[in-house]
């Protein structure tokens, strides 16, 4: 995998996957800038992006690195720099996944703001014509059942290489109009050497308390069930 092109705009750290104009690194900006749409998902999850056409690029979209927990009544979106920021490792992530052969999210940009504590943004291109799994479940049990195919196949990839999304679960699971599955929100994947059949219980666990704990139908359990089992 080739590192990211690096780049400095005013206060901005940048990472590309290839170059952006002045233009791009400022439109970025003024997204960054901007009130952010919180999208509730089936699951009940939470998360902040801004979706927007990049000159040149297409439609992308911005997540916003926002704490949770206790924490965020004190503060919301800065961290502690310690070494990388959580962006680019999750940038990292994407492109790691991607060159395995898993569906995901093509990672346009990476950037944060702030030197001891900072704020960060992923900008991914955007997954046109999807649903989140979690939505389609509840209307085409025959899509979800291709969806969960070439989904396990996805996560099969990301055993085989030792890597644990920590929270997958059907609302982080999307199907486009063709049935393809894209995962995202790998922030905080890690690896983890040794044994496969704990990273496979670990990954089914997972799924099946999210799918159990949303009433979601049963076809989700059983399919992954039956796979990594």
């Amino acid at each position: 995998m080739n590192p990211a092109l690096t780049r400095t705009y005013g206060s901005y750290h940048f990472g590309v996957s290839s170059e952006l104009t002045d233009r791009q690194i400022e439109q970025l900006i003024q997204l960054f800038n901007m009130p952010t749409n919180s999208v509730h998902s089936v699951l009940g999850g939470r998360t902040s992006v801004a979706i927007a056409q990049l000159e040149d690029v297409g439609s992308v979209v911005v997540k916003y690195y926002i704490r949770g927990g206790l924490l965020r009544h004190l503060v919301q979106r800065r961290y502690l720099k310690l070494g990388k920021t959580r962006c680019q490792i999750e940038y990292e992530v994407f492109h790691k996944v991607r060159s395995l052969g898993v569906g995901a999210p093509e990672p346009i940009a990476y950037a944060s703001k702030g030197s001891v504590f900072y704020r960060g943004w992923l900008v991914t291109r955007l997954i046109k014509r999807h649903q989140t799994l979690a939505e389609l479940s509840c209307t085409d049990q025959d899509r979800t059942r291709i969806a969960m195919d070439e989904l396990i196949h996805h996560v099969c990839i990301l055993i085989d290489n030792h890597i644990l999304h920590i929270d997958l679960h059907p609302g982080n699971v999307l199907v486009d109009a063709n049935n393809r599955t894209f995962l995202v929100d790998f922030d905080k994947a890690c690896l983890c050497p040794g044994d496969k059949n704990r990273l496979r219980h670990q990954y089914l666990t997972r799924w099946r308390r999210s799918v159990t704990k949303h009433g979601l139908p049963k076809v989700l359990c059983d399919t992954m069930s039956a796979a990594l089992q």
